[in-house]
């Protein structure tokens, strides 16, 4: 796909799905510091489960000071709705304790440097950095992103590292801190895993699934 064909998607897209307010994220979190434990929860997890258990987590950790002190254990009770809190558990505790002991208190600003924190992997440390900082240096690749960029036509890998150079290639940096996020919105609401709203879809035309889809009915 050409980059004028992407940035008329990204348009479209984002006539359909308004960023208001500048919110262009699922999570509620407040501050670098939630940013930080609400992402690593997030993994494999919907984002309904994980807001469900912030107000009790950090009324209980409201600080990465308060968390570092903790224990796992401590923790494990306040998120067991969420999948694999024990490992979740172990991770933002790890990350606070890093954030404490490394730098200052003070969730890290760089790609490199988040990365060496517990359970942060290159797509939490994208968002943080959109999300936290207004940082976008790259492009958080999840399994909507995964899916619809491949439908779409945007790429032809399944490697999410190989997927975030693709969508960086095509789209202006201006526009890469929507990406996640419109993709996301479609994904859930038209682009489906399963039986994909193509009647729905304000993007078909230019969407090579569909395009293929029709092309084999003929």
């Amino acid at each position: 796909m050409n980059r004028e064909t992407a940035c008329e998607i990204h348009r479209r897209l984002f006539e359909e799905y308004p960023i208001v307010g500048g919110r262009r994220h699922f999570l509620d979190f407040r501050n670098p510091y939630e940013t930080l434990v609400l992402t690593i929860l997030s993994a494999q997890t919907t984002d309904r489960a994980v807001n469900a258990v912030r107000d009790a987590l950090f009324a209980r950790y409201p600080t990465p000071e308060a968390l570092a002190r903790a224990e796992s254990e401590e923790v494990e009770p306040l998120i067991r709705t969420i999948g694999f809190h024990r490992t979740k558990a172990r991770h933002i505790v790890g990350a606070a304790r890093r954030v404490v002991d490394e730098f200052g208190g003070a969730v890290p600003r760089t790609m490199d440097e988040l990365l060496t924190l517990p359970g942060v992997g290159r797509k939490t440390a994208n968002i943080i950095l959109s999300q936290a900082f207004g940082i976008d240096i790259g492009i958080a690749v999840d399994t909507h992103v995964r899916r619809v960029s491949k439908r779409l036509g945007f790429t032809d890998s399944t490697n999410p590292d190989i997927i975030e150079r693709d969508l960086m290639a095509l789209f202006p940096e201006g526009a890469w801190g929507d990406i996640n996020y419109l993709l996301i919105r479609h994904g859930r609401a038209v682009c489906t895993a399963r039986n994909p709203k193509h009647e729905r879809c304000v993007v078909a035309d230019l969407c090579r699934c569909y395009q293929e889809l029709l092309a084999g009915e003929k």
